[in-house]
């Protein structure tokens, strides 16, 4: 998979992860709060089958427009014109956490669009008996183990191969890390809740739900409401997987996805 560059309407500049057939159906993927990985092993077996688009949120990676971007319905509209700008007009939405968010945003927004939507662990709910972990508050220390189902080797994958014996390496990561948080908290801070609920009856495409069953963000209390709220959805569980499956287990992930976007 190679980086392209896309404008949308609004001047967002945004790097676009891309690869796959050509003519294959188009897949557009969101990614989380952590941003594309160096490398996307689930996105790059989608790509064996489709075309794959991830598009980087403005204010990750290279990606710029962050002033662009402050509430829920400017980060969908966004999905839109990115989808547009790649002249994607019926998308294949895949979504990881927050992108699950924007893509159910998406797909309520303009039901009509999508063809499929896929959601990884989405974000956007909130149940009173099962708080949400406050993310913004979590030391760097402790979120492997919330975010994985094994936190040793969850670590070494968070930090991407970073040496953080190089300062410059390490100045990088954490300016980097604080930019995504930066813009994630603008849907996100302080709970991740901007009444997804009351819109997900209009999300009419078939949707897939995929959930590590050892995900400590959102356990299988939020799971269940997906399933209750979403109209035409069914559920895949992943085996020794947390709330980043696609890291811990991307061969059971991406064939649940394969399975369900053919």
């Amino acid at each position: 998979m190679d980086w392209t560059s896309i404008e949308t309407a609004r001047g967002a500049q945004c790097r676009v992860l891309t690869g796959g057939r050509a003519g294959g159906e188009p897949v557009v993927f969101f990614h989380g709060a952590g941003g594309l990985q160096e490398r996307e092993e689930v996105l790059e077996r989608l790509a064996e089958r489709f075309r794959v688009y991830a598009p980087e949120l403005p204010g990750y990676g290279e990606s710029t427009g962050e002033a662009l971007l402050d509430d829920m319905l400017d980060f969908t509209l966004h999905g839109w014109d990115v989808c547009d700008a790649l002249e994607v007009e019926r998308p294949r939405l895949v979504a990881h956490s927050m992108g699950g968010m924007i893509a159910a945003e998406m797909a309520c927004l303009c039901p009509e669009r999508p063809v499929k939507v896929a959601l990884v662990a989405p974000a956007g709910l909130w149940l009173d008996d099962h708080p949400v972990p406050d993310l913004f508050a979590t030391l760097p220390h402790h979120l492997p183990e919330l975010m994985f189902h094994d936190p040793e080797a969850g670590a070494a994958m968070m930090t991407g191969g970073v040496d953080f014996s190089d300062a410059d390496a390490l100045t990088e990561f954490f300016v980097g890390n604080a930019k995504r948080l930066g813009m994630a908290g603008k849907i996100l801070f302080p709970i991740p809740n901007r009444r997804l609920s009351k819109r997900l009856y209009r999300l009419r495409a078939e949707t897939l739900l995929v959930w590590g069953e050892s995900d400590r963000m959102f356990p299988r209390p939020y799971w269940d409401r997906w399933l209750e709220l979403v109209p035409h959805a069914e559920l895949v569980t992943v085996a020794e997987a947390g709330h980043l499956a696609p890291l811990e287990q991307p061969d059971a992930v991406a064939a649940a996805l394969e399975k369900f976007l053919a």
